[in-house]
């Protein structure tokens, strides 16, 4: 029962109810047109910043220092470091020649440790240094050029600043390593683009969600390069040829009766009993002009047993390559990143020394399963075949396995461009391809075109490691535009033309509490509106 005291409430009028859903209805189109001219006057204030971007662009490095004096500050500061590297490996291999002779008081002398007729680095060095010093210097120039002269930033500056700059691969007389360094960009170039392409969902490979594919790559990169160590040694670098027969425990003459066996040749029968007696005098081996397959007992004469042969051709390895993976680990470890050895020299010193263990280990294991493979064909067969050291080489690649994840991926793209020159070298002597004179030249340039835009533009397609060694050799900061733009490109445009505040003091941020709603939100007030 309603009480007495309770005040009546008014009859509700008819004509209300209309009023209120017309009111409604009129401030939701009002809101809906403020943010449609919302939207609208930020798309002219973003194209207002680009066309003013346009007229006036400002280099990268400091207002106060020239672009040439930024560009020789660049060069000089990249000489210095790839100069150190080289020099840095060099006296560290020359240090463990010594510690290996026994000569342990020789290292604390200057003139056997870092003599010219011992240590013979400057000239590379200084190579090096005008390859990675005269890159630099030349791209930061060029860079800032094209901006002028072009009057705006476009991913085709960067490109055109990496091909040009790529002319100072020059600097390397050897056309050889000119070509190595090509072929291993090309394939870096390659990476790049694929995972460009599959970022944005228009192409990827059969099989790339694979776990170890990383492992398969090499593993059939490398079962071309020993193919070719074996059959075809002309289509290799002779720097490479050389490392593989220092590292692999079976001598020249072994490997020259091998080729001649497999075509179907003449053997050398007198260098070969030549070699079998340096190694064992009590050896009654018999080798054949025209012999269908070379046994064992001629590929490790010193042994008759192949297990011993391939436990002693790790081992040598291990110690014949441990002073060069550690060399190769160190020194880049301690030059490229000083201050953080500075701050933990231990801890540098130990991730080293465990990398260059298992990369030693790896390596090892290389050597002793091909070995293995080559012996057990010979129990099995009479007769030798030219695929078997195909075979043998991917399978014995297998033991990249040992290697950290990250790490296969960085061996296969070693590997591939050898394999690939080795089979253009191939085709190229039979006449299937044409011989190009400079053509390395050309394919560095191009390919550091295309590496300096994914770079600047698309950075997290290229690897980590070749990511952060480009960075740090061109030592200045490289401005990724569309990465800032990808944040809040609005917020920024408005921020930047003062459409927007910016953040409030204390003291301000108590003013602006009593600030009215109508007052924060007036449309009105920026700009443009």
């Amino acid at each position: 029962m309603p009480s007495s005291f309770s005040k009546p409430t008014p009859p509700s009028s008819p004509n209300n109810s209309p009023l209120l859903s017309r009111a409604s209805s009129d401030g939701e189109l009002r809101l809906r047109e403020a943010e449609e001219r919302l939207r609208e006057a930020m798309v002219e204030l973003q194209r207002r910043q680009r066309s003013a971007a346009r007229v006036s662009l400002c280099c990268d490095h400091d207002a106060d220092v020239s672009c040439v004096a930024n560009a020789i500050g660049n060069l000089c500061q990249s000489f210095l470091l790839s100069y150190g590297v080289r020099v840095g490996i060099g006296i560290l291999l020359r240090a463990f020649k010594l510690a290996r002779g026994h000569s342990y008081s020789s290292l604390l002398d200057l003139k056997q440790l870092v003599s010219e007729t011992d240590l013979i680095v400057r000239e590379e060095a200084c190579r090096i240094g005008l390859l990675f010093g005269g890159f630099t210097g030349s791209y930061h120039l060029l860079r800032c050029c094209l901006r002028k002269w072009r009057k705006k930033e476009t991913p085709l500056n960067s490109v055109l600043a990496g091909s040009i700059a790529g002319l100072s691969v020059l600097a390397l007389d050897d056309s050889n390593q000119r070509r190595t360094l090509a072929l291993y960009l090309l394939a870096r170039l390659g990476q790049a683009a694929y995972n460009s392409a599959k970022s944005k969902n228009k192409f990827h490979l059969w099989g790339s969600h694979w776990r170890h594919g990383d492992s398969l790559l090499f593993s059939l990169a490398c079962a071309q390069v020993m193919y070719a160590f074996i059959m075809r040694p002309e289509t290799l670098p002779k720097s490479y040829r050389e490392f593989i027969q220092k590292t692999g425990p079976v001598a020249r003459p072994v490997y020259q009766a091998v080729r001649e066996c497999c075509r179907g040749g003449p053997i050398d029968v007198a260098s070969l009993a030549a070699y079998i007696a340096s190694k064992n005098e009590a050896s009654d081996v018999k080798v054949e002009e025209f012999a269908s397959i070379i046994p064992c007992s001629a590929i490790h004469p010193n042994t008759n047993s192949c297990l011993a042969q391939n436990a002693n051709a790790m081992s040598a390895t291990f110690k014949k390559t441990f002073p060069l993976y550690f060399s190769l680990t160190f020194v880049p470890y301690v030059v490229l990143n000083l201050q953080r050895f500075m701050a933990s020299p231990y801890r540098t010193s130990w991730h080293s020394i465990r990398d260059s263990v298992r990369s030693t280990s790896f390596l090892s294991a290389f050597v002793g399963i091909f070995q293995a493979f080559i012996c057990a064909h010979r129990k099995v067969a009479s007769t030798d075949h030219k695929i078997v050291y195909w075979f043998a080489g991917g399978v014995a690649a297998l033991s990249v396995m040992l290697e950290k994840k990250p790490r296969r991926s960085e061996l296969a793209l070693y590997v591939l461009p050898r394999a690939g020159d080795s089979l253009w070298e191939i085709l190229v002597n039979r006449h299937v391809l044409p011989d190009i004179k400079n053509a390395e030249v050309a394919m560095f340039c191009a390919c550091m075109g295309g590496i300096m835009y994914y770079l600047e533009h698309e950075p997290d397609t290229l690897a980590p490691f070749l990511r952060g060694l480009i960075r740090r050799f061109l030592a200045s900061q490289i401005s990724n535009s569309s990465g800032k733009v990808r944040q809040s490109s609005s917020y920024m445009h408005l921020q930047g033309l003062d459409a927007l505040p910016k953040p409030p003091s204390s003291e301000s941020s108590r003013e602006g509490e009593t600030q009215k709603a109508e007052d924060k939100y007036n449309l009105e007030a920026i700009p443009g509106l």
